[in-house]
Formats: C-alpha cells, structure tokens, sequence
C-alpha cells in the first residue's frame, strides 16, 4: 500500500449542546492540524499516489470553508454535535468528491485537537 499525506490546519468555533459534553456543551474554540493520507495499492502512470500539489490545493479549498467560523452557525451543520470525529468525516467526504474523478483510493483524515488527542476518520 502506498501512501501520500499532507498536512493544514484549521481554527472553528462551536458548540456541543449535550450533557454528555460537560464543559464543552458552552461555545469554545478549536485549532486542528489536519492530516490527510491518501492511499493506493498501486502508483499511477506517473509512479505517484496523487500529485501532491492537487493534494495541498483540494485539501486547502475544502478547510477554507470552515476556517475561522463558527460551526454552529453554518447552514449544513444545523441541529449537528460537530465532534472532531464528525468534522473529520465531512472534511473526508468533501475532499473525496474533489479528487473523485482522478483518484480511486482510501483516504483518511485525522485532526489533531490537542498535541495527545486526535479523532479520524477513513473510508
């Protein structure tokens, strides 16, 4: 399996209205380093994973919508608990359709909350 991950990294605001949250449940901020690993089992006619400056630009056009915002207050977060786990996931599912017509592989995405907490997600 070969493999190709880049790194970016946002800063949201949000929310997680849940007892289940304790402290958390209250508006917060979060600074994630964004990991995304793109894996294939074969190279491509160029003998890559996927052109690495496709990989930075796609990966940085889909952070740029959640860069610097609130969370709670975008439309297709509504009535969401915007976990780290959830937020890597839609960031795993935006990214993919933007590679989906050159790229066949997994991908996975992991964020970093703190230095010793990371959620992911790989599909």
């Amino acid at each position: 399996m070969y493999s190709v991950k880049v790194r970016n990294s946002i800063m949201i605001a949000h929310s997680l209205p849940h007892d289940f949250f304790g402290p958390a449940q209250n508006m917060h901020g979060a600074t994630y380093v964004v990991d995304v690993t793109f894996y294939a089992e074969n190279l491509d006619p160029h003998n890559v994973v996927i052109d690495i400056g496709k990989a930075k630009d796609i990966t940085k056009e889909v952070l740029s919508h959640l860069n610097y915002k609130n969370l709670d207050e975008l439309p297709q977060f509504k009535n969401k608990l915007t976990t780290t786990e959830f937020i890597a996931k839609y960031i795993h599912d935006k990214i993919k359709e933007e590679v989906s017509a050159f790229f066949e592989g997994r991908i996975s995405v992991y964020l970093g909350e703190t230095h010793d907490a990371w959620g992911s997600y790989s599909g």
